[in-house]
This record gives structure tokens, C-alpha cells and sequence, in this order.
């Protein structure tokens, strides 16, 4: 990191820490809230305009560590170490506001051992890998070799990885904004020559659109896959081999890319957690009982509209007792500052459900003015080995990293 970005992620970390130390709120939605429940020290780790992060074990010494971009965070200290260039691009907003990483997806693509990073952007239409130098490389701070995996296509706004064949290795799912774009899934394969690349397969041709989410809606066991334009129910064999049945009825307004599916009021049913990623609103819809025909019926549900752009979600227990809370916060510049809302300041929150009121309460882990905003990707595991999920987010504002202190003592 050059001087000037650490004095900047240092100055921001200082303030934030002042800030979290005067007030970790509890603005509830339902009533009065525990202020200790979910409290969180916070760290800055790189400030620059990537959006893209991920967990996992780069270095092989059994402890998660953070890829976000252009640089990996190594257990415990977690300071910048080289992987990649990223250009800046503009997607058309009039200036560099954007690094062309839409996600930070991990897995061993070369099948060496070492977990590698594959990404891409929104308007480029490469899927690349990027090799994990191995050890050597990795304590001389070698950048990791880039790779063209496919040419896909461009307007793209996320990819996700999911095991859809069940073969134990996963799949590229592609989220294209485009809503009469077909829902596509790239399988991890190998060229003649032994060369790593990916199969194209069409889940579905009734569109895609701004949005996605996975989860099993119907409650046949098998997890299926949402959109902007609906969802397409996962076929009980050979979902590779053959169209997902699609439903329209849960289209989704620019939803949150991911957004959550999760059984909220636990009636055995689940249901959907979404914002508008580029506008005001933070909602849930209760999934009632199914018409005769199959067709899912929905109840909206307000959580939060004063604030704007909640365009990435995740869902994990925070305080261990047994109920997963909802993770997200205000993304920034999502679409170059032009979204409503765009010029109030990032925030993190997390939303408890009360099944006696049947309402959300929210919880800052990060309030506004700290700095830290988010991005395409939120995630959550234990980082320092204390047995407590912990956060880490990386958006335009920069690259975070938030400790759980629930219970810890510290």
C-alpha cells in the first residue's frame, strides 16, 4: 500500500474506532434492542475502489484469509500482499470509478492444491483465473498469473459459484442484468490441450435481470435460483442437462445481488429478504401458502427505508443464539453517485428478527460517516480463531475488516 492510501485507511480506521467506541446503536424497527448484542471492532485494511471479497485459506496454513481485488489479507496480521492488476473503468458514468472486478470467486481451478481467485467485470466479457503462485511465490509477494478461463459475455453484474451437478465441483452462475437474457452456468472444465476452461449451459430462457438469489423455495429439498424476472425451480436430476421450470412471480425490482432466501417467522416455509440495490428500501416477503397449481404466494413486509442502495446481503447467526440475522449496508457510488440516496454515507447494519412482534430491529455494526460501505460481495466466518463469525466487506470506500467482540471479553 502506498503511504498515501495508509494514511488514509489510518485516518478513517482512527475515526471509526472513536466513533464505535461512543455508540454502537440499536435503532429498532420493533422496540428497544440490547446494545451489547452485536458489537464489532473495526479495521481498515486498503482504501480503493474494488468491490469484490472473499474468505479462504490462500496460504495454506489453516487459517481464513481475505482476497478482495488486487491484494490477499493473511491470518492474523491481515496486511495488503500483492495478487492483481485491476483497471479502473468508467461503465459509462463519465469517470474511473469502478475497478473491473464484479466478485472474488475461490477455488482450485488447476487442481495444484492452492486456491486460486476467478473473476471478471461488468462490462468485459472475459471470465479469467488467476494462479495461486504456491508458497515461494506467495512469500516473495509474487502477482498471481492470469488466465483466460471463457469469453463469456459482458453485462454481467455478478458470478456466483454453485455445485449444481453435485459432482463436488462447482459451477459459474452467471447474474446478468439484462432481463431477456437467458439464466446461464459455466462448468469448470479442461480443453484438448489440458487447459482449464468452462462449458456453457442455459438453465433457462425466461430471462435473468438485476437480482440474485438461491434457495429452496418450494420445499422439495434442492436449492433453486432467483432473478430479477422470477425464479427457476431446480429439476429433482441432470440440472445441467435440461431447462428449469420457471416462475414469475417473485420479479424482483433491481433487487440485492445476493440477496437471501431464509425461513424469517419459521413457519417451515422460506422466505425472501431483498433491497433495491439502486434505490431506498430494504424488505421481506412472507411466502404463504402455494395456490393449488404450485405458484408461490408472497406478503411484503417493510425492514428499513431510510437508507438507500442495500445491493449486496448475507445471513449468519452474529450472536449465537441460534437465529441468523441479515447483513448489509449501503453500497457506495453504486452507479457513479447517480442512485438516490448516493450522496448520504455508507453504513453497515445487521437486522435481528423478533418472532413475538414479527418485526426486524436493526443493529449499526458500522455507523454512517465510519467510512465502511459495501460492495458486491459480504462475508462472514470466524477470522481471529475465537469462535465468533466476524465480517469482512470491501466497496469504493475501501476494504474492512470488523471483529466480532460478542462475548469474546476483549
Amino acid at each position: 500500500m502506498s503511504s498515501p492510501a495508509r494514511l488514509r485507511c489510518a485516518v478513517a480506521s482512527a475515526a471509526l474506532l472513536a466513533s464505535v467506541q461512543v455508540f454502537w446503536s440499536a435503532v429498532s424497527l420493533a422496540g428497544a434492542e440490547d446494545t451489547e448484542r452485536f458489537k464489532f471492532s473495526v479495521r481498515c485494511l486498503m482504501i480503493s475502489p474494488n468491490e469484490g471479497c472473499a474468505i479462504a485459506d490462500v496460504n495454506g496454513d489453516g487459517r481464513p484469509d481475505i482476497v478482495a481485488g488486487t491484494h490477499w489479507y493473511a491470518a492474523p496480521d491481515f496486511v495488503p500482499r500483492p495478487l492483481r492488476d485491476i483497471p479502473q473503468v468508467s461503465l459509462g458514468f463519465g469517470s474511473l470509478d469502478f475497478y473491473a472486478n464484479n466478485a472474488d470467486l475461490i477455488w482450485d481451478v488447476d487442481g495444484d492444491g492452492w486456491k486460486d481467485v476467478i473473476s471478471g467485470g461488468w462490462t468485459e466479457s472475459e471470465i479469467m483465473w488467476y494462479r495461486n503462485p504456491g508458497q515461494s511465490g506467495l512469500d516473495r509477494g509474487w502477482k498471481w498469473e492470469p488466465n483466460l478461463l471463457v469469453n463469456a459475455r459482458a453485462q454481467n453484474e455478478a458470478f456466483h459459484l454453485l455445485d449444481l451437478d453435485g459432482d463436488g465441483v462447482p459451477e459459474i452462475v452467471v447474474h446478468c442484468w439484462v432481463r431477456t437474457a437467458p439464466l446461464v452456468a459455466w462448468k469448470l472444465t479442461r480443453s484438448a490441450e489440458g487447459r482449464p476452461t468452462a462449458e456453457r449451459f442455459v438453465l433457462g430462457e425466461h430471462g435473468s435481470g438485476h437480482g440474485f438469489a438461491v434457495g429452496d423455495l418450494n420445499g422439495d429439498g434442492r436449492d433453486d435460483i432467483l432473478c430479477g424476472t422470477g425464479w427457476y425451480e431446480r429439476p429433482a436430476e441432470d440440472p445441467l442437462g435440461q431447462p428449469w421450470r420457471f416462475h414469475p412471480e417473485t420479479a424482483l425490482p433491481s433487487a440485492s445481488s445476493p440477496w437471501v432466501v431464509a425461513d424469517v417467522n419459521g413457519d417451515g416455509r422460506n422466505d425472501l429478504v431483498w433491497g433495491r440495490g439502486h434505490d431506498y428500501g430494504v424488505y421481506w416477503w412472507e411466502q404463504g401458502e402455494p395456490k393449488p397449481d404450485g405458484t408461490t404466494t408472497w406478503t411484503e413486509h417493510l425492514i428499513d427505508d431510510t437508507w438507500s442502495q442495500a445491493h449486496s446481503m448475507a445471513w449468519a447467526d452474529l450472536d449465537g443464539d441460534g437465529r441468523g440475522e441479515l447483513i448489509t449496508g449501503k453500497r457506495v457510488r453504486g452507479h457513479g453517485g447517480r442512485d438516490p440516496g448516493a450522496a448520504e454515507p455508507p453504513a453497515l447494519f445487521c437486522y435481528s428478527w423478533h418472532p413475538g412482534t414479527k418485526q426486524f430491529a436493526r443493529h449499526t455494526i458500522a455507523p454512517p460517516g465510519s467510512g465502511v460501505g459495501t460492495g458486491m460481495q459480504i462475508c462472514v466466518a470466524d477470522l481471529n480463531g475465537d469462535e465468533h463469525p466476524d465480517i469482512a466487506v470491501a466497496g469504493k470506500s475501501g476494504t474492512y475488516l470488523l471483529l466480532n467482540e460478542h462475548r469474546s471479553g476483549r
